[in-house]
């Protein structure tokens, strides 16, 4: 997605650690018509899928999630990080690994929202190791629900998580994938429009 790519190499900063800063427009402070537009474009590409639910984990892959789901009609679900009071009956959990802040977090969501009958799309604002992803597969399938696919805005190609997801069958589709970062550098995959 040319769009996103462009706000990238305007706006994102390259970090040490191959760390990504796009806080300015996607997940910190939110252009509005930016994400209606990655909404947009997810719902072209999988329209067909039969999607009766976004999921998506929070708390930067809401805002993605919800513009994607005005696209489809159809409503969010999100993981929570913790176990909060006011989640009530039974739960499925899931450990996941932040790259981002270097620990282990339980991801919860309660079993009322996700079952057998839906057919989901995951989206999330990033992917490289894939560990969140692999958190909500897990999920998904202790619920019995059928992945209709993955999207992602921002993906880091030169980590394992896309390649790892991609070989394990699932429908990935990434709008921006950086093959490469280095200082203020940064790479882009060419794809298929």
């Amino acid at each position: 997605m040319k769009l996103l790519e462009q706000r990238i190499l305007q706006e994102g900063q390259v970090r040490p650690g191959n760390v990504l800063k796009v806080d300015c427009f996607l997940n910190h402070q939110l252009d509005v018509a930016l994400l209606d537009a990655i909404g947009e474009e997810f719902y072209r590409i999988f329209q067909k899928e039969g999607i009766t639910k976004i999921l998506t984990i929070e708390a930067s892959g809401i805002a993605v999630a919800c513009m994607t789901a005005r696209h489809f009609h159809v409503p969010v679900v999100f993981a929570k990080k913790a176990k909060s009071k006011n989640i009530d009956g039974d739960v499925f959990t899931s450990t996941v690994h932040s790259y981002t802040y270097g620990r282990d977090y339980d991801i919860t969501l309660s079993k009322k929202f996700l079952g057998p009958a839906d057919k989901v799309l995951l989206v999330d604002d990033f992917l490289a190791n894939g560990k969140a992803m692999q958190g909500l597969l897990d999920v998904c399938a202790q619920a019995g629900c059928h992945v209709g696919g993955i999207g992602i805005c921002i993906e880091k190609g030169f980590q394992p998580g896309g390649q790892e997801l991609r070989q394990a069958g699932y429908k990935l589709v990434s709008l921006a994938i950086i093959d490469s970062m280095s200082d203020n550098s940064l790479t882009f995959r060419q794809q298929e429009a």
